[in-house]
């Protein structure tokens, strides 16, 4: 994979507030904390009808000539040679770029952490599924699937007993997700935030729901403290070495399982998020969204993704749009589905907070 190497540019402004107010947004009340104390991880083994009920074995055949057409459509007229990311085709069954993903974030046990978790569940479903109109109809051309995007291990601003500045959820809120995702026929991602934990230690944990085929996977910079610090009081990193680790993780529960390719989302907003970009391994097991997380006006999300995504290309890019914290400062709002896709490349995974 050839890649020029990325031109310095300046940081986000207000990097500091954009920290606080994320951490402060992604943690738990103390009586959401108290709820998560009573609710151990469960570790069985046995299965829900949600795990019953997953996708049928993965097709057998990948049409490259939609892949290269859709490739091409995605890149939307850049011309800097940087888009698409060359690579070996996907496994058969790939879901990127056929498809565009639309997913809902959050924890079910916090209102404040995203609309997955703010509103009550037949609501919530709704809501998504009148996004994913909206967006179908802003590009007819890519077929536009649903996603609930659950935090399933949350960065603390206490150690915890084990000292790691984490929380695992308990099998069971994953297990919820799961049959919500099931009523409309949506994609489910399980997302990190490992503190001053690794990937190495959460990764193995959800193993199990890595073997179904509808499931995929996210990881956050942003709270991966490889300082020690605190989460909250700097933004954290992942580094190349990290996100290979995750996906030959992933690529050998594919291979041993017979599955289509996963989906690996990485957030970012900042250049530090991410080091060694160039050196991410790309294989047909697994398909790499790096999303951008950043909150704010439009003009500045804009620049976090020509910065941060387009000009350190990985394989596909992704967008957040916040329903609050986009319009939190004076004159600022959500953008529009057409607003995003002007950009290029096209974000072909959309995630809403």
């Amino acid at each position: 994979m050839n890649k020029k190497t990325w031109l310095q540019a300046t940081t986000l402004c207000v990097a500091a507030t954009v920290c606080t107010t994320l951490f402060s947004n992604c943690q738990s009340t103390s009586a959401e904390a108290a709820a998560l104390g009573k609710n151990p991880t469960d570790t069985s083994d046995k299965k829900t009808a949600a795990e019953a009920a997953v996708a049928p074995a993965p097709s057998t055949f990948l049409d490259t000539a939609l892949y290269d057409a859709t490739m091409r459509s995605m890149v939307n007229g850049d011309s800097t040679g940087k888009w698409p990311v060359k690579g070996d085709y996907p496994l058969p069954g790939a879901i990127l770029p056929m498809k565009r993903v639309l997913a809902y974030y959050g924890n079910l046990y916090s209102t404040k952490m995203g609309i997955l978790g703010e509103l009550p569940e037949q609501q919530m479903l709704e809501k998504l599924q009148g996004e994913v109109k909206r967006w179908q109809a802003a590009d007819t051309t890519v077929e536009v699937v649903p996603a609930l995007h659950y935090i399933a291990v949350t960065a603390q601003g206490s150690p915890g007993a084990g000292g790691k500045y984490r929380l695992r959820m308990p099998f069971k809120e994953i297990d919820k997700v799961l049959a919500m995702a099931a009523k409309i026929n949506a994609l489910v991602f399980i997302d990190i935030q490992v503190g001053l934990g690794t990937v190495q230690d959460e990764v193995p944990q959800l193993e199990k729901y890595f073997k179904m085929p509808h499931v995929h996977f996210g990881i956050d910079p942003e709270f991966s403290m490889k300082t020690g610090a605190k989460p909250g009081s700097v933004i954290g990193s992942f580094d190349a070495a990290d996100i290979n680790y995750v996906t030959n993780y992933l690529a050998k529960i594919v291979k041993e399982n017979n599955l289509p390719p996963k989906m690996l989302v990485v957030h970012r907003f900042t250049q530090a998020m991410v080091t060694n970009y160039k050196q991410i391994k790309l294989q047909p097991e697994v398909q790499i969204v790096m999303d951008m997380d950043g909150w704010g006006a439009k003009a500045r999300k804009i620049t976090t993704y020509k910065t941060f995504i387009h000009r350190e290309p990985v394989q596909f890019t992704g967008f957040k749009l916040f329903y609050k914290n986009d319009f939190r400062e004076p004159g600022s709002r959500i953008m529009t589905p057409e607003e995003v896709l002007s950009l290029k490349p096209k974000p072909i995974y959309i995630q809403y907070q």
